[in-house]
């Protein structure tokens, strides 16, 4: 009798072992690598070599976890840099077919030896949770998928298949007590978007769990729910996601990972707001003058509020010399809401003005929710608007002493965070220095 069987009558009998799993064959299918615009590099055509694994069988209404192991990635880490220990986070994408269809995103952890240049990249394990909506057989597929890397910079490789891909597992369902809702993913990242989906939330279709929150497009993400008015609470920690930022600086356009987290603090009638990127640094390549960086942010109100909050951080105190570490700071302002009900908060477009140079990043317009609140609408508040913080310790050389309204002369149009000095932008707690790759490939 197979282990599934044995499993299935144990679980009759009041006692559940293990589950047997699908077979797991290994799938090898032709695939295209784009490597990050900044490395300058041709994309790769290679073969990704793949084994999903998952429950061989299961009844609707379970909550299945399907697992994807790289054997073998497309692209080699390129004869460039070697990269550092746990520097490399796979996301991806399987695709669900046959008795229900759906896109399963998937997430492995920031887990890697050290990966020598010109050598085979290491990807961790990838895992997603599947709720099973529908009884018969469904196929799983490993589709497209992206490769982050950390340091020196965060850039991606986003890889997807050039033919079609057989299945690398099925699972037979019964039925037994469905559930409502459509494919459940967990601490998943889709290889294409870069959204993260966390926290037991239905992709498409299904039932938001409590402690998520929705964000445009389908997308929900977890943490930072705020209780009603009267809850008490006072602190409320939103989730930290990472935003894919397009930045247009004076030395040309470039593209940047950076990770934020908004937090918001009850304040009499309104909030009091902390923007947080990562507190991950590099060492300044060159000598930044004290008073030259001037951070801001404007961020994005949805739900039941509509506009900007402007928030920004306290300008560089003292000089930093080269190769000493860059952070950047906390980015404050006040929140007065202009409508009542629950309001959501998302990273906008990041400022920052630096020895007479200003640049702008901009998020995607899909950019996830990092907090949600319960507001109350004020007089003055938000709803369509833009209001202006006030950071605390900001330099007299910012404009206005402090942060500038946002309005009409631009419309309100988003702003960014980077720093430029010579050809260093500093953005998510890292500075990127944009040193052509042909250039580094000459430096042996």
């Amino acid at each position: 009798m197979s282990a599934a069987g044995v499993a299935l009558m144990l679980c009759g009998a009041g006692i559940l072992l293990t589950a047997g799993q699908a077979h797991a064959a290994e799938v090898s299918y032709a695939t295209e690598c784009i490597p990050p615009p900044i490395s300058g590099l041709p994309p790769v055509h290679g073969t990704t070599k793949a084994r999903i694994t998952a429950p061989a069988e299961a009844k609707v209404g379970d909550e299945i976890e399907v697992v994807w192991k790289t054997v073998e990635a497309a692209s080699k880490n390129p004869d460039v840099l070697d990269l550092g220990q746990n520097t490399v986070k796979p996301t991806g994408t399987v695709k669900v077919a046959g008795a229900q269809t759906a896109d399963l995103a998937m997430e492995g952890p920031r887990e890697n030896p050290p990966i020598p240049k010109n050598s085979p990249m290491v990807l961790s394990e990838m895992k997603g949770k599947l709720k099973l909506t529908s009884a018969g057989e469904i196929t799983l597929t490993p589709d497209a998928y992206n490769i982050n890397v950390s340091k020196p910079i965060s850039t991606d490789t986003k890889c997807s298949p050039e033919a079609a891909v057989q299945p690398g597992a099925t699972i037979k369902v019964t039925e037994g007590g469905g559930g409502s809702g459509g494919t459940t993913t967990s601490g998943g990242t889709t290889a294409s978007g870069g959204t993260t989906i966390s926290g037991g939330t239905t992709a498409s279709g299904g039932t938001t769990t409590s402690g998520g929150t929705t964000a445009s497009g389908g997308t929900t993400a977890s943490g930072g729910t705020t209780g009603g008015d009267d809850s008490g609470q006072t602190d409320f920690e939103g989730k930290e996601i990472e935003v894919a930022y397009a930045c247009k600086t004076p030395i040309g356009d470039k593209n940047a990972v950076s990770p934020v987290r908004i937090n918001a603090k009850k304040n009499g009638d309104g909030f009091a707001l902390t923007v947080k990127f990562s507190e991950s640094v590099m060492d300044s390549p060159a000598d930044i003058p004290a008073n030259s960086v001037t951070p801001s942010m404007e961020v994005k109100l949805g739900g039941a509020d509509t506009g900007f909050v402007r928030v920004a951080g306290p300008a560089n105190k003292d000089p930093i010399k080269s190769g000493e570490p860059i952070a950047i700071p906390d980015l404050t302002g006040t929140y007065k809401p202009g409508a009542s009900g629950t309001s959501t908060l998302s990273p906008g477009v990041l400022t920052v003005m630096a020895l007479g140079t200003t640049t702008t990043c901009t998020p995607p317009a899909d950019v996830r929710v990092s907090l949600e609140l319960d507001t109350t609408a004020q007089p003055g508040g938000a709803a369509g608007g833009s209001i202006s913080g006030t950071a605390s310790g900001s330099a007299s050389g910012s404009p206005g002493g402090g942060l500038a309204d946002t309005g009409a002369e631009d419309g309100g149009a988003l702003r960014a965070l980077a720093l430029v000095a010579g050809t260093v932008i500093l953005l998510g707690g890292a500075v990127f220095t944009f040193t052509p790759w042909q250039r580094l490939r000459g430096i042996r």
